[in-house]
């Protein structure tokens, strides 16, 4: 947090350093490099796609090809742009000093605020992925994040956390919810760690079974939900209803490729990027993105609230990679970030550039205003025609639906062109955008959606935002 760029340059020199002498630092000449210059200027920044052929050459069991410790684990991950899947190395270091060292730092950052906190008298409950570990051969394996995690955690880690691992890796998600609940309700949760929308599921299973009204009354002592995914924003007044006291909530940014913030202050909604934890970080302004060479940026020249794609060199052997994501920084003193969406997640077929921070909280604000609470949703384009101009339009569940859907509509518009000023100039006198097109959905439409897809459970979520109508209208004719 005190010296951030000296920690950014440290964290450099040991990746090169790591890999000179394997297949990609020999390619890109790691051991003749110096400077920060000279690696942007060597080497591309890389999609999933360019780092493939090594990807699948590591998974045949060939080694020291982009990074020089043996790779034995791949995290299949679960992102909702393609539905093919991508396979990310995990090395030991990426394991020991990133995922790991950053769930500690939670906890730590955590007894930092709350030094008499009884957290660790009890156990966490953790919500795991819906993937069983696959063995690719007896040395090489595969399963989604948690599960790799879960299979590689110390053995004291039974000791405060629940359930038992043969439960927690699951993948039939249905009967997954009934045991999870079954087999923790006579615990002494203390803390939650999941996705909200399945966390929600679970909660609800509990409260189901027991009878009870509110979570604290099933598990007194119950003080800390860990979230990451999706933006919490929307689902923030379910929970609170359902806990039924007060409690910690604790926004974490961590994906199959590193563990890369937490939130260090739950009064604070931004995310304290973790710096010193086998991770380099560029930040490429999302206008550079397609460009035939993108420029990216220091952290000594970010600035608060615009939006910036991060490009992570990392311990497990990506280098220059472009996660998919957008964020921006709340705070540059010490370095604190949000999630504001994903690259190939948004609308801007008219000139609006919106994005997924625009709609959590407009949905929010019209939820808020209305009295409705919602389940899940996503948006897309309608596009011109002969008749209309364009609209978006949304499909939502909602756990309790507006009275007046006109009125919600009303609200959401109204929001959306108080966040964003573009969309605001195309909504005027209904020039570009006339109002949005509202659906609800039949509660259980997303679940059914995401089981077609083979993406039910764990960190699997629905797309938010889309430029073309492809997920709108698969989900469409499903609910017909």
């Amino acid at each position: 947090m005190h010296h951030p760029v000296e920690a950014q340059r440290e964290v450099l020199q040991d990746l090169i350093t790591h890999a000179q002498h394997t297949e990609i630092g020999r390619k890109y000449g790691f051991s003749e490099m110096f400077t920060i210059r000279s690696f942007k200027s060597r080497v591309p920044i890389h999609e999933y796609e360019d780092l493939k052929p090594y990807i699948e050459r590591l998974m045949n069991g060939e080694q020291n090809i982009l990074w020089n410790t043996p790779v034995y684990w791949f995290a299949k991950s679960s992102g909702t742009t393609s539905d093919k899947s991508k396979f990310i190395p995990i090395t030991e270091e990426s394991l020991e000093d990133c995922h790991f060292q950053g769930a500690k730092d939670v906890l730590s950052l955590y007894y930092e605020l709350n030094p008499d906190s009884d957290l660790l008298t009890g156990k966490g409950l953790v919500i795991g992925g819906s993937h069983q570990i696959s063995s690719i051969n007896e040395e090489l394996h595969y399963g989604d994040l948690s599960a790799v995690l879960l299979q590689n955690t110390p053995f004291w880690s039974t000791w405060i956390r629940t359930p038992e691992l043969s439960i927690a890796l699951m993948d039939e998600w249905e009967s997954k919810i009934e045991k999870l609940a079954m087999s923790t309700i006579e615990e002494n949760v203390t803390s939650i760690s999941g996705v909200p929308t399945w966390t929600l599921v679970l909660i609800r299973r509990i409260l189901e079974i027991t009878g009870k009204t509110t979570l604290k009354e099933v598990w007194p002592n119950f003080e800390l939900y860990i979230h990451g995914g999706v933006s919490f924003t929307p689902y923030k007044e379910q929970f609170e209803r359902l806990i039924g006291g007060n409690i910690f909530y604790l926004d974490m940014y961590n994906a199959s490729e590193g563990f890369f913030a937490a939130q260090d202050n739950p009064n604070d909604e931004g995310m304290l990027l973790y710096l010193d934890h086998g991770i380099f970080y560029e930040f490429m302004p999302v206008e550079e993105y397609g460009k035939p060479s993108p420029q990216t940026i220091g952290l000594q020249k970010v600035e608060i609230g615009r939006n910036y794609a991060p490009v992570i060199s990392t311990n497990g052997g990506l280098w220059r990679y472009l996660t998919g994501d957008t964020i921006q920084f709340t705070s540059i003193a010490p370095y604190k970030i949000i999630v504001s969406g994903r690259l190939k997640h948004f609308i801007n077929a008219f000139g609006e550039e919106i994005i997924v921070d625009n709609t959590d909280k407009a949905l929010a604000v019209a939820c808020n205003n209305t009295g409705a609470i919602l389940n899940d949703y996503t948006a897309a384009p309608v596009y011109f025609s002969d008749k209309n101009n364009g609209a978006h339009e949304w499909l939502i569940e909602f756990d309790a639906a507006p009275e007046n859907l006109q009125q919600f509509t009303f609200e959401l518009d109204s929001a959306l062109k108080s966040l964003n000023s573009d969309y605001e100039a195309k909504r005027h006198k209904d020039i570009a955008l006339r109002m949005p097109l509202v659906k609800v959905l039949k509660k259980g439409t997303f679940t059914e959606w995401l089981r077609t897809k083979g993406k039910l459970g764990g960190q699997h979520k629905v797309p938010r935002l889309s430029n073309n109508r492809k997920y709108v209208d698969e989900i469409l004719a499903l609910s017909k």
